[in-house]
């Protein structure tokens, strides 16, 4: 297999292996941040990276993706799309990518739904008058669509509308695509890479609860997440962790405006797991395009612009007031 047109996919449709890298460092526009820290009933906090704007303009919410946070890139480009209509926008960094370790075991996961309902109880109730929405990207994505889906009609009050761009709907599908072959060697490895030492370090700090010389030589998802994830979070493995984390099943029970966006050519997730239209209610709109990539939807002659997401996430939202 052609490496060069194996990368594509994720960045530029034809482009070469250089393309990768833009869509793990592109920094985006720079945003000035305003950054509140909310602390948690247990004990643990968590860092808010506000764009401010109007009082009572309408609040978006991003969460980000795996070992993604307010600096990247698609969060950027978001919050200057929100800016320039006039909107305001926040990104919670999930638990330890704020910059600081959070303080408990814990950490972020794909079905956290728990810490996306504190987060938009706790916005809801700070701004009762202001039109509330929220975007999920890849990781984030999956778990704010299982909180929509646990929800149902009692998330309505709380949100106008949603997007989940990239989610790994189907994490069985996505956590055996990433650990095949080429993906394992690239992907899987520049996740780990972080993910590892982060996890090393609360070996550190709790003794007795990690193996750390087992996720030193881990070097699958699979591998990872029964080592780590899965033990830090309740499950009995990855594969438990990866079923009951899954937003596909719930995508029926979704009763807010919502669009799911998957390119049928993202890498981290193979098209024959991306939900049908009979799996999902009249309040989700299925959007996948056929090339996409992941967090990419690239546009424009090479090196090509990242314009078409952000207009079209903003589109989708301000039509549902």
């Amino acid at each position: 297999m052609n490496p060069e047109a194996y990368f594509a996919p994720f960045w530029l449709p034809g482009g070469n292996l250089q393309t990768l890298y833009p869509t793990f460092f592109l920094p985006g526009p720079h945003i000035a941040y305003r950054r509140e820290r909310w602390e948690l009933e247990d004990g643990d906090f968590l860092d808010l990276d506000w764009m401010d704007g109007p009082d009572h303009a309408p609040l978006v919410v991003v969460f980000h993706g795996l070992e993604g946070s307010s600096k990247s890139f698609y969060a950027r480009r978001l919050m200057l799309e929100l800016r320039q209509h006039g909107w305001r926008g926040v990104v919670v960094n999930f638990r330890g990518c704020s910059g600081e370790p959070n303080r408990l075991p814990r950490a972020y996961f794909a079905g956290d739904s728990a810490e996306i309902e504190t987060v938009m109880k706790r916005l809801r109730a700070n701004f009762p008058d202001s039109a509330l929405y929220a975007v999920g990207i890849s990781l984030g994505g999956n778990a704010l669509l299982k909180w929509l889906g646990e929800a149902g009609d009692t998330a309505r009050p709380f949100i106008c509308g949603a997007v989940a761009v990239s989610a790994p709907v189907d994490m069985n599908a996505a956590g055996a695509t990433l650990d095949q072959s080429f993906n394992r060697h690239v992907y899987t490895a520049h996740f780990l890479s972080t993910l590892k030492a982060k996890s090393l370090a609360k070996a550190v700090r709790f003794p007795g609860l990690l193996d750390a010389d087992a996720i030193r030589a881990s070097t699958t998802f699979r591998e990872f997440d029964t080592l780590v994830t899965a033990k830090l979070h309740g499950y009995r493995d990855a594969d438990d962790y990866w079923t009951r984390t899954s937003s596909k099943p719930l995508l029926k029970h979704v009763t807010v405006p919502t669009m799911v966006l998957n390119a049928k050519n993202d890498p981290f997730l193979p098209a024959l797991a991306l939900p049908l239209s009979s799996g999902v209610s009249s309040s989700v709109t299925l959007q996948q395009p056929e090339t996409g990539g992941h967090v990419g939807f690239p546009g424009g002659p090479f090196p090509g612009n990242i314009n078409w997401l952000p207009q079209h996430v903003f589109s989708f939202l301000s039509r549902h007031k």
